[in-house]
């Protein structure tokens, strides 16, 4: 790399660094201190911390190691801000976020202010070298913030969803046209070997690798997602109420909280309401279900006769699909699951609506190996309990919409706008 081609190399990466930061602040700025203050539950933080947490990351993992002489802006943010990284010290409790009061969020908009600045300023000055030894955790750390972004719309619904005067904070536009999508089909894939994983070029996770080989038996593929109609049948047939469709821990748990219905909807005079980013919006009988979580798509499967994916054959039906179909923060602002018609023939929606759960666990593939060094927990140390997502929502930036990503929640997780299609064997 040439000293020219650093210095492009630099203003590219700076460029896209300030679009990534820029948009942090953008999805924070309708909102209030106190509404970015509030913990609504263990499982989603607050807006104020999802900010700092991510000037953290770039303090910690980029400016401290290769920016010589870099000075924390204060020390004692690596305790506030930490999300699960053992190796880089103590850290306030998950459950306990909601009660970082101080610092104020005026004092966290410095905080990131002063991390741009260092970061920018390191980025015109890096050479080759430096530039060539740090690009991982750049490429790392701005996926990071990307994932951190959905994260944030999803934990300020929940939010939302919880106050006794529920406002999106979002502009609300008007519901999308959408023509009803197709009637479902069945897209039949052929046994044999195939690849899966990432390789190549372009950014990808390390638990997105090494690319394999693997084994399918012939199956097929719903054309689309499951939709709010069709398990609205589900509910209206005793769908919560019948154990035999249920895995134990997931009826257990629908027993104890009397849960009867997936999260965010309410029967309101006989009819079905949901919550969105948007408000309170009449139920989209076409649209996508979504917040649900493992076992209720387990349950509804097997109402069906049918079964939840495994996530190569999803993979592999996924790699005939162009990822840029999907739909991102709309040019419409729509901040929800809207029906997805796709071709005539073939699978619709597989991105840009709903996460979709594949019955696979979440594991390592064959020879991966946890990156060294802190950056080495991001991923590896979580695989154990969840249970693996394909695709990407409404809420997913583009450039995590891939065959190969690979998003995982433990199986009780609602608050995710999860979703899911139906598989059979053949």
């Amino acid at each position: 790399m040439a000293k020219d081609l650093a210095q492009a190399t630099g203003e590219a990466l700076r460029a896209r660094f300030h679009g990534v930061r820029a948009r942090s602040l953008a999805l924070a700025a309708p909102f209030s201190a106190e509404d970015l203050c509030v913990q609504a539950m263990e499982d989603a933080s607050p807006g104020k911390w999802h900010l700092g947490h991510t000037s953290w990351f770039w303090e910690t993992f980029l400016l401290t190691p290769h920016s010589p002489g870099y000075a924390p802006f204060d020390a004692r943010f690596n305790f506030l801000f930490n999300s699960y990284y053992e190796t880089v010290g103590a850290r306030q409790a998950r459950p306990e976020r909601g009660l970082i009061t101080r610092p104020g969020l005026d004092a966290v908009l410095s905080y990131r202010a002063h991390v741009d600045g260092a970061v920018s300023a390191w980025l015109e000055r890096a050479d080759e070298s430096q530039l060539a030894a740090a690009l991982p955790v750049i490429e790392t750390g701005l996926a990071h913030e990307e994932q951190h972004q959905e994260l944030f719309l999803t934990d300020i619904k929940y939010l939302l969803s919880r106050s006794a005067f529920p406002e999106a904070g979002y502009r609300a536009p008007a519901r999308p046209a959408a023509p009803a999508p197709e009637p479902l089909d069945w897209i039949v894939f052929e046994g044999g070997v195939h690849r899966f994983g990432h390789e190549g070029a372009g950014f990808a996770f390390d638990n997105e690798g090494p690319a394999h080989d693997a084994v399918l038996t012939p199956f097929a593929l719903a054309s689309r997602p499951v939709t709010n109609g069709e398990f609205l049948a589900f509910i209206e047939d005793g769908g919560y109420r019948q154990p035999g469709h249920w895995l134990a821990d997931g009826w257990a748990r629908i027993t104890d909280s009397g849960r009867e219905a997936p999260l965010y909807w309410r029967r309101v005079d006989g009819g079905w309401r949901e919550f969105t980013l948007h408000g309170e919006q009449a139920l989209d009988p076409d649209a996508p279900v979504s917040h649900v979580d493992y076992f209720e798509a387990s349950a509804y499967a097997a109402w069906t006769g049918a079964r939840l994916p495994e996530e190569r054959e999803w993979e592999h039906a996924a790699r005939q699909a162009d990822p840029a179909a999907g739909r991102w923060m709309a040019p419409d602002g729509w901040l929800h699951p809207a029906p997805a018609p796709g071709p005539a023939a073939g699978l619709a929606g597989l991105y840009g609506e709903v996460w979709e759960w594949t019955r696979s666990a979440y594991g390592a593939y064959p020879g991966y190996r946890a990156p060294e060094g802190a950056i080495g927990e991001y991923n590896g140390k979580f695989m154990c309990g969840q249970f693996v997502l394909k695709g990407g929502s409404a809420l997913t930036p583009p450039g995590h919409m891939r065959a190969s990503y690979r998003n995982f929640f433990p199986p009780a997780a609602q608050w995710q706008m999860t979703g899911f299609r139906l598989a059979r064997d053949i």
